[in-house]
């Protein structure tokens, strides 16, 4: 029976158990524009995080 040359780092063993595991990012309404963003992120349409402007959007 083969025998593998040598020993995987933790950090190859973890990247190669956690591959299964991807899923869907979490999408949420944005409350000020009612588009799709990233849940805890400002929104890219017009730039709003916890109802105030953060980030000025040109339009």
């Amino acid at each position: 029976m083969a025998n593998p040359k040598r020993k995987w780092s933790k950090a190859r063993t973890s990247r190669h158990r956690s591959l299964w595991k991807l899923s869907v990012p979490g999408l949420v309404d944005c409350p000020q524009c009612h588009t799709k963003k990233m849940a805890h992120k400002v929104c890219k349409a017009c730039g709003y995080y916890a109802g105030r402007e953060v980030v000025k959007v040109a339009q």
